[in-house]
């Protein structure tokens, strides 16, 4: 077995083996090589699993991307979609969208994303494991061109339905179990969506308002007021540290998240430690709908809203839940109207 799969949670072993009962062989190689391994240094929480405020478990941006090419390749059997799903987030930094939100792409979430060509192109091992496998770069290096691997919110792809598993096994919160993941998984099929382009979908009405609830409640919490204050702190320091030359933009994509906090707690400059610090060891985080005075405090009105809308088999026809059941229509519209306080804030002060 391969020295990824081995040190895998036994946990995540049995997940990956509900998305596909077999492992395809020729992943090994490219997991192996050191653009993908770097993923495994970083957390798909965006740097919030670092604070006592979260209780999360560990699952790296490398395991998110191997689920997401397991569930392509589960429902495909083609490589190159398969790769495709696997570097789909080869050029995620440290702490993952938090450096968008450094780059004040709050809304898309997707300021990183044109390095991926760059970033397979100049790796000398993946570039020769796809010239061994007759595999050209633009096959795989955009997985936005297979609608099953990517496609617009609100329908359901590869990768939306992945961090919607996972996340509600523990990346987020835990909110399920593997038994009842393999239960919607089990439901899910390719289907055809209104305009004529494949989409998973879901066989059963029932199973499908489940996913739909938890979806929900997940999106919230992706914008609850902690974790937006986490990101945005996170993102201050690390522009912070780039400016007085701590440290580089390329170091983002080259170290671990571990290697980075090290760097924040041992800087030379006191006010950027401390903060974190206090970060770090808070349990809960303060909201207002006044402006905090002498607070370090976040106010993002504009957040990126994760939520999918997914096609249902009704009478042999594939329609979007929404339409379909007052349960999902509900929920989404929860997602949709989500709102937090006006402010969020601890009690220090960070001088930006």
């Amino acid at each position: 077995m391969n020295n990824y799969l081995e040190n895998l949670d036994e946990t995540i072993k049995k997940y990956f083996k509900i998305l596909s009962d077999e492992f395809p062989e020729f992943l090994y190689d490219y997991i192996n090589t050191p653009e993908m391994q770097k993923q495994a240094g970083i957390s798909v929480s965006c740097g919030t699993i670092y604070s006592k405020m979260y209780n999360q478990m560990w699952y790296s941006s490398l395991d998110h991307s191997v689920a997401v090419a397991l569930i392509i390749w589960n429902f495909t059997k083609d490589k190159k979609q398969t790769l495709s799903g696997l570097f789909h987030d080869i050029a995620t930094p440290v702490f993952k969208h938090t450096i968008d939100f450094m780059n004040k792409d709050y809304e898309k979430q997707e300021s990183t994303e044109e390095l991926t060509t760059k970033i397979i192109s100049e790796s000398k091992e993946i570039m020769n494991l796809l010239q061994r496998d007759g595999i050209k770069v633009e096959e795989i290096s955009d997985y936005h061109i297979y609608p099953i691997a990517d496609n617009d919110t609100p329908m359901l792809s590869s990768d939306r339905l992945e961090y919607t598993l996972s996340n509600g096994l523990g990346a987020t919160e835990k909110i399920w179990g593997l038994k009842e993941i393999e239960e919607i998984y089990k439901n899910i099929e390719i289907q055809e969506n209104e305009e004529g382009i494949q989409e998973l979908g879901f066989k059963d009405l029932k199973i499908a308002e489940k996913f739909v609830h938890t979806m929900s409640i997940l999106s919230r919490l992706y914008r609850r007021e902690k974790t937006v204050f986490s990101m945005q702190l996170l993102a201050d320091i690390i522009k912070k540290m780039s400016d007085k030359n701590m440290i580089s933009v390329s170091d983002l994509y080259k170290l671990s998240e571990k290697e980075v906090i090290e760097k924040i707690e041992h800087c030379n400059d006191e006010n950027i430690s401390k903060c974190f610090n206090i970060w770090r060891n808070a349990t809960e985080i303060n909201t207002s709908e006044i402006l905090p005075i002498n607070k370090y405090y976040v106010n993002i009105e504009k957040m990126k809203v994760r939520y999918i809308n997914s096609l249902v088999r009704n009478d042999n026809k594939y329609e979007r839940i929404y339409d379909i059941s007052e349960n999902a229509k509900e929920d989404i519209e929860k997602t949709l109207n989500y709102k937090t306080a006006k402010y969020t804030y601890l009690d220090f002060q960070f001088n930006k």
